[in-house]
């Protein structure tokens, strides 16, 4: 099995974050703030998180290869 890249890894956790931010929107505007409102949040924290967290990593690993050929 191939390894996915951590640009690759970061778009799909970003992705996920909006999925369970536009679920959570649309559970407060129906039911309210409850708990699975605030777990849906929490998740779509996590999400956005990592994925910045994969995305600034691609990029440190480009820049450390970058310099290594110099």
């Amino acid at each position: 099995m191939k390894r996915q890249s951590p640009l690759f890894m970061g778009i799909i956790y970003a992705g996920l974050g909006a999925l369970f931010t536009a679920i959570a929107i649309q559970t407060v505007n129906s039911s309210g703030w409850g708990l699975f409102a605030y777990i849906l949040v929490l998740i779509a924290t996590l999400d956005f998180g990592s994925g910045l967290r994969m995305i600034m990593l691609h990029f440190k690993i480009k820049a450390a290869q970058k310099n290594k050929k110099k």
